[in-house]
């Protein structure tokens, strides 16, 4: 009997993927932020700045709607009064590197969840310029992301829809199941982060990524699977689905996930001022 009987589900549902320390290694934000820095859309002084403001969010933990909103601020910050072609020219650089960070775990549950005849999504705040792009190239049926406003081909840095951070994951999964039928009770959803509590528990099989310290604590009293994403094996994205009946992943807040490059780039800074 084939093995992809344990992803095998009675109605229509989706596989919903966090990205940063889920779907790929590292963060996301630090790669597009150094593409934005070698494009010159962006100085190196903002790169450390939000870079460093990354790194103290992630020390800090998520605490509510004053975090959603700095990060929110951050981003719609970063792309304000940028061209939407500039900021679509980066997945040049972007879309390459984030593919060779892909976890080769991650991409078995991608196959899995597709010979279920399961949709695949990224869900993440990173711009859907950005985040669409990379879930195509994977094959997955689409990406969520968050949305700028663009007037005359310019981002205004107002928003285009909901952030797609904490609760506003969930409006956006919310809203693509009622387009596409889907039932959340039948979905899955993959991540890190304790910030994606709300889409996790909007969906019928949440699963644990190298979870924080506060998501590994929820998922465990609620036993919920914990998985930990290190080296390419068959079994330890099985397990996962089996221990949830079946397969589900979320996509990534955008400044989730970030301590190592806020490390990488606190180091380069003192290095630059030694020298």
């Amino acid at each position: 009997m084939s093995e992809y009987v344990h992803v095998a589900t009675t109605g229509p549902s989706a596989a919903f993927f966090d990205l940063d320390r889920t779907l790929i290694s590292g963060s996301s934000a630090f790669t597009l932020a150094l593409a934005g820095r070698a494009a010159h859309l962006m100085p190196t002084s903002e790169l450390i700045r939000d870079a460093v403001t990354a790194a103290m969010f992630k020390l800090r933990g998520d605490q509510g709607h004053d975090v959603a909103e700095e990060a929110r601020d951050r981003i719609l910050g970063f792309i304000r009064g940028q061209r939407q072609d500039d900021l679509q020219s980066l997945n040049e650089r972007v879309i390459p590197t984030l593919l060779g960070r892909i976890r080769p775990e991650a991409r078995r549950l991608l196959d899995l969840h597709r010979q279920a005849g399961r949709s695949t999504f990224i869900v993440s705040a990173a711009p859907t310029e950005i985040v669409e792009p990379l879930a195509l190239s994977l094959g997955m049926t689409g990406g969520i992301g968050t949305r700028g406003r663009v007037i005359d081909g310019v981002y205004s840095g107002e928003l285009d829809g909901p952030f797609c951070y904490g609760d506003g994951k969930v409006e956006a999964i919310s809203e693509l199941a009622r387009w596409d039928g889907l039932d959340l009770s039948q979905c899955y959803a993959y991540s890190d982060s304790s910030s994606d509590l709300p889409m996790l528990s909007a969906v019928g099989h949440p699963v644990a990524v190298n979870p924080d310290g506060r998501l590994e604590r929820h998922a465990r009293q609620h036993g919920w699977p914990v998985v930990q994403f290190r080296q390419q094996t068959r079994n330890v994205a099985r397990r996962a689905l089996i221990g949830t009946g079946v397969a589900a992943v979320a996509i990534t807040a955008f400044v989730a996930g970030v301590s190592w490059a806020g490390r990488r780039v606190a180091q380069a800074g003192r290095g630059v001022s030694a020298n």
